[in-house]
């Protein structure tokens, strides 16, 4: 994602909330329905690389607090 595309973690989050609530409604067709999970695979992905980057700070602030 280019970063100007780039969401913050919490537009993301809300974003893939909004994707799964869509993807619950009965009256949601098959292509639209796949289209939605693609979005969502990737809304996924994007959350779980921003928290794995800051988890990465953390540890890293831990560690120089130690030494």
């Amino acid at each position: 994602m280019p970063d100007q595309e780039r969401p913050s973690f919490e537009e993301a989050l809300k974003k893939l909330e909004t994707i799964v609530e869509e993807l619950e409604k009965e009256d949601i067709t098959l292509e639209d329905s796949v289209k939605l999970y693609e979005e969502g695979v990737k809304m996924s992905r994007f959350c779980t690389e921003i928290l794995e980057n800051a988890e990465l700070r953390i540890e890293q602030v831990n560690e120089a607090d130690t030494q």
